[in-house]
Parts: C-alpha cells; structure tokens; sequence
C-alpha cells in the first residue's frame, strides 16, 4: 500500500510536537535561579526544579547562582594616615538574593563586587593609623562589611563577611616597630624595678621605725624598772635600814666588774681589794636582799653572784 501525503505528515507533525515540548521544558539545577526574557525583555524567574517556557518566544536570560560565593581580593598598597605604605589583601564572601537585579542592574557582578570592595579597603584603611590598623582588624571587618553591603543593595547580593587577610608594613617599618617595642618593655621592666626599690626602701624604713620604737620602749621600761629599784633602796634607807644601801652598792659593783671582765681588750684587771673576798660577800648580799626585797631581791643576788663567778679575774699585776 503506497504511502500518502498524510501519511508522512502526521508523524513529521508529532516529531515536531515533541520537539516543541522538550524545547518548552526547563530543568533548573538545586541553588540556581534562571531569568526568562521574552522578545529580549525579563518577565520571570524560574525556581530550581522542572518549569515550563513558551518554545522561540521565551528563552533563557542569566543562570544566577544563588549560593553563598567567594571573591579573593588582591593585594594592594594602602598609605594611612600617617603616612606608612602597607600591603594589604583580603576576603568577600555574598550571596545573591534577587536574581534579576543581579542580572540585569550591574554588568559584570563579580568585577563591581571586587572594584566596590578594594575602593572602600582604601577608605578605610587609609583613614587610620598604623598602630590602629595593626591592632583594630576586627573593627575594619564591621566597617568594609557595612559600607560594602549597603553599596551593593541595588544589586539584589548580599555581603556575608569582609576580611582582612594579611596587612604587610614594610621591612624597615617592621624593624623601627621592633625596637620601639624592645624599648618600650625595657621601659616597663625599668619602672618595676624602681618600683621594687622603692616599696623595698619603705618597708626597710618602717622596719628600722619599729625597731627603734621597740628599743625605745626596751630603754623606757629598763628605767622604770631602775626607777622603781632606787625607790625600794631609798624607801629602806629612809626608814633607816643600812642594809638596803650596801646591796644597792654591792649590785652596781659586781656589775661594773662583770663589765670590766667580759671587755675583748681585758686581759689583766688590777683589783683593790681580793677576789675572794668580793666572791665571798655575796652570800651576805643575797641574806640582805632576802631581808630586805624578799624571794625578788634573792632571785637577784642569785644572779649578782653568777656573774660574778663568770667573770675572768686576775689577781694584782707581778710583771
């Protein structure tokens, strides 16, 4: 059976059918949006997923990534405001939120993202000290961050972060920073040492001001105590007791020997009268002063006469 005309159109149609459907469906891959133009004008976004155009009418405009992108800024030189030449790179991260003004407000996104970016690290840095650059990044993060992202609105992206990667001074201004840091520590060692000193000396002057308080009060209580001695002594002769007298004398003698005895230059003493008559009035002394002060006064000639049996003494010089 020949074949007809219709016979070949039919299927030629249906080809053509299939054709027109396939060229009407659009897959949209998982973080990309896709503009369609009609006649060269926007008139939609289509949504990641399968979606349907209007085949040689409709076509697609810009295939915008819609995740989170990384743009590396290069390095470029920046003067701050004191006049210091640095090396200064960085790091923008945004993100698309609005695929047609992406597409169709700014030619070359990433170019004008990039451009937007190294102007205001310029204005930025360049507004500040070195000393404020070295030592403020996270504040430059806030302030690039800021003015970058409200620049780049009408583009439908958003900045994430903007960071400062590294900030490179020159060498000999890394040098001169050195030693003004060196200097700067032995200045701060130099005031801790003075300070040392200083707290040392005070507490050595409040040491000396105790001591000499202590001594002085030592010195104060020996006197009322010898005060209060010659009164007893002067309170017995008043009532006419000859005894109290002669233990008085007695006790300022055996002293003055034991002085005279314990000297480092004493080596020969002359005495007047002989040792063992001096020794053997002792036990007089102490029947005197238990008669006259009681187990005191015995306790006291005890000592009168051990000091006297330690003293070193001679007999009269035979050279």
């Amino acid at each position: 059976m020949p074949f007809t005309g219709f016979d070949i159109l039919i299927p030629v149609l249906i080809i053509l059918v299939l054709l027109l459907i396939f060229a009407g469906i659009k897959t949209v891959e998982q973080g990309s949006n896709y503009t369609v133009e009609r006649f060269g004008r926007y008139t939609r976004t289509l949504s990641p997923g399968l979606n349907i155009i209007v085949p040689f009418i409709d076509r697609i405009g810009a295939k915008m990534n819609m995740m989170e992108q990384v743009l590396d800024v290069p390095t470029q030189e920046v003067i701050t405001r004191d006049n210091a030449i640095v090396a200064v790179d960085g790091v923008a991260f945004y993100q698309v939120l609005s695929a047609p003004q992406a597409a169709y407000q700014v030619s070359g996104l990433e170019n004008a993202i990039l451009n937007l970016t190294m102007t205001n690290i310029r204005s930025v840095m360049g507004s500040m000290d070195l000393d404020e650059l070295l030592s403020n990044r996270d504040t430059i993060n806030d302030r690039l961050l800021h003015i970058v992202d409200q620049a780049a609105t009408p583009w439908g992206i958003k900045m994430t972060r903007v960071e400062i990667k590294d900030i490179n001074p020159p060498a000999n201004l890394v040098e001169s920073m050195a030693r003004q840091m060196m200097a700067e520590r032995t200045k701060r060692a130099e005031i801790l040492e003075a300070e040392g000193r200083k707290q040392a000396q005070i507490l050595e002057a409040e040491g000396r001001k105790e001591a000499a308080f202590r001594d002085a009060e030592a010195r104060e209580r020996s006197a009322e105590a010898e005060a209060r001695a010659t009164q007893v002594v002067s309170e017995a002769i008043a009532k006419g007791d000859v005894q109290a007298i002669n233990y008085f004398v007695a006790q300022k003698y055996t002293e003055a020997m034991s002085a005279i005895g314990s000297a480092p230059n004493s080596k020969v003493v002359l005495m007047p009268i002989e040792a063992a008559s001096l020794i053997g009035s002792l036990g007089g002394i102490g029947a005197i002063a238990k008669e006259v002060f009681g187990t005191e006064g015995e306790a006291a000639a005890g000592t009168a006469r051990r000091r006297a049996a330690s003293t070193p003494i001679s007999g009269p010089d035979r050279t």
